[in-house]
């Protein structure tokens, strides 16, 4: 196998990258300066080195704890529970939430092999146990997809003997969106997760 081909199948193992796209980044770094190329390699070597799990909530850091865990300023009695760290920067951009989050590392699913046990869902547990201020609201903020429902209702359960709120993030209708263009699903979600004016 030529190295052409190596770099164009470990490319194509990225999600959203197909193997057309792969060979044609291939193609596109061989035409630039091979500095750029060792700079690329440097990066991702040093991602790979540096980045890993924090130890409180499993967002990915450099540090023991990460950045969100570390400020003060933050309500660790309120922790947001999502699939992946990258689900965090979408919450964060909203700029609504102060609270901590707690990272599952994905979602139940029975047939890719994905049971509790290969989930954050044991390290949550403890984290509710063990908070000295008390955790007050535990928000399952997992996608609305079938397996993200069942992890929700998974997650729950298990924090079902704890007094604390456990929440879902409601589901509905985007703003800007028009009714007419919604899905059947969607417009139930909707009016279920409706409140009052």
């Amino acid at each position: 196998m030529s190295a052409i081909d190596d770099l164009t199948g470990e490319l194509a193992r990225l999600p959203g990258i197909g193997r057309k796209t792969a060979l044609r980044l291939t193609y596109h770094l061989l035409k630039q300066p091979k500095e750029q190329s060792r700079r690329l390699a440097d990066a991702l070597r040093t991602l790979s080195d540096k980045v890993r799990a924090c130890s409180r909530c499993f967002n990915l850091t450099e540090e023991e704890l990460c950045v969100i865990c570390r400020d003060p300023r933050r309500d660790p009695a309120l922790i947001c529970v999502v699939e992946e760290a990258a689900d965090i920067g979408a919450i964060e951009r909203a700029g609504e939430y102060r609270g901590h989050f707690h990272v599952l590392g994905g979602r139940l699913s029975p047939l890719d092999g994905v049971t509790p046990d290969d989930l954050t869902i044991p390290q949550l547990v403890s984290r509710v146990e063990r908070t000295e201020s008390g955790v007050r609201e535990v928000i399952l903020a997992t996608n609305p997809s079938l397996e993200g429902e069942a992890t929700a209702l998974y997650v729950q359960r298990q924090l079902a003997t704890f007094p604390l709120s456990v929440t879902r993030i409601a589901r509905g209708l985007p703003v800007g969106g028009d009714l007419e263009y919604a899905d059947g699903v969607t417009i139930a979600q909707a009016l279920s997760a409706r409140r009052a004016m």
